[in-house]
């Protein structure tokens, strides 16, 4: 028997990150073959047409410009007052919900949703999401001793799956009072699919059929790709339909400037709450600032200030977006190429609109991904089918990509 010291809770714990495994095979055979040689469709971060990772020059200008007391000072436990109050127009933009608004900084996108979990789900309850998600939602409850389920995503038209949601909804609120739902919109990540303004409106509908007296609905919004989902304003439309809705429904917004900032390493991000009730929201605001203090103390002051800085300066604003975009046309052009090319020699995917990712729909993900090897392509195998990083693969390494992933595929599946 293994010799253990941890805690009975942490006994036996480890992490085979599937993302970050099949980027090592990667950079093991760009090692051998050289980087011209090798496809790497693993990682979820922008690369240019040379395949060297993107930081906006005007976000790099901001933040090497800062001062030194900005660069090495603490922050607020909460974040800065002037980045939370940037950080609802950098989410919202020109669609601010009414209500009752409070944000709270966090490590990341990845921090808001452990706050999320951590604080409005008991131990042994079950959080809800798609069968297509982000891995690190499940660890990220199984490591706190929630459980984790998924509804159907998409129908057999590929179409928003609303009865498979509306079914799972009751289901956990049959057996507890706080229901935690995850949904990832807009480019949605693994698959670049994006909610409708209809989609929303029967999603709310149920979440409001659902939020009886005696149960309440935490409905958590990760908008991690939203500054890569199309025009900046008409993705944000959906963000005015959370008006106006009954108190025990508490809309929660993972906001990361991971993406949207490329500035993945510095770990920033938000966590903001949205009630139509003035106490559900100044409780929001002081139980995740208790669990900050607990977890990470503050968070990183120039990513923070460089947001700030950016929002409340129109000319750089305009810079940023433009280079924002240039980027988004970069990664739509890569995801054309691939859809037309997949269209026309009959590989399956699922319907994509935009971001960083598309994906593949296969049982045999595992298998398929080893035998893509052979050609020197390195993708992410999931649960339910193949994730391509189109965000990192140049076009010309796009160009015939499609084949060869059928040609797998249909190796495999023999």
């Amino acid at each position: 028997m293994t010799m253990s010291v941890a805690a009975k809770h942490a006994q036996g714990k480890e992490c085979k990150d599937k993302i970050f495994g099949a980027s090592s095979a990667c950079q093991a055979a760009t090692a051998k073959y050289g980087k011209e040689n090798v496809t790497n469709a693993t990682i979820g971060a922008i690369l240019d047409e040379n395949e060297n990772l993107v930081c906006l020059p005007t976000v790099e200008k901001v933040f090497r410009s800062l001062e030194t007391r900005e660069l090495i000072a603490y922050a607020p436990i909460s974040g800065l007052p002037e980045y939370l109050e940037a950080v609802l127009t950098a989410a919202f933009g020109a669609s601010r919900p009414e209500g009752y608004l409070a944000a709270v900084a966090t490590a990341g996108g990845t921090g808001a949703i452990h706050h999320a979990i951590w604080n409005y789900q008991n131990e042994g309850d079950t959080v809800l999401c798609s069968d297509w998600y982000w891995g690190a939602y499940k660890l990220l409850c199984t490591d706190m001793k929630r459980n984790f389920t998924t509804y159907k995503m998409l129908d057999e038209n590929n179409k928003f799956n609303l009865p498979a949601l509306k079914e799972k909804v009751q289901e956990i609120l049959a057996h507890q009072d706080n229901l935690l739902y995850i949904l990832n919109t807009p480019a949605h990540n693994p698959t670049g699919y994006s909610l409708t303004e209809e989609d929303m409106e029967g999603v709310l509908s149920i979440l409001k059929e659902a939020a009886v007296p005696g149960k309440n609905v935490i409905f958590l919004l990760d908008i991690a790709y939203i500054d890569y989902a199309g025009d900046k304003e008409e993705v944000r439309k959906l963000f005015k339909k959370l008006s106006g809705l009954p108190a025990n429904i508490l809309c929660l917004i993972a906001y990361s400037m991971s993406k949207g900032f490329t500035m993945y390493g510095q770990r920033t991000g938000a966590l903001i709450g949205l009630s139509s009730s003035k106490e559900v929201i100044d409780e929001f605001a002081e139980i995740n600032k208790v669990t900050s203090r607990a977890t990470w103390s503050n968070i990183n002051r120039p990513a923070m200030r460089t947001l700030e800085t950016i929002y409340n300066d129109p000319q750089l604003l305009a810079a940023v977006c433009k280079e924002r975009d240039d980027y988004y046309q970069m990664i739509k052009a890569r995801a054309d190429l691939f859809t037309k090319e997949a269209a026309e020699c009959g590989l399956p995917m699922l319907p994509y609109v935009a971001g960083f990712f598309l994906s593949i729909p296969t049982e045999h993900s595992d298998a398929i991904c080893e035998k893509l090897h052979e050609d020197n392509i390195f993708a992410v195998p999931l649960a339910a089918g193949v994730r391509i990083a189109v965000c990192a693969v140049p076009l010309k390494k796009i160009k015939g990509m499609a084949a060869k992933v059928l040609a797998a595929m249909q190796a495999v599946e023999k």
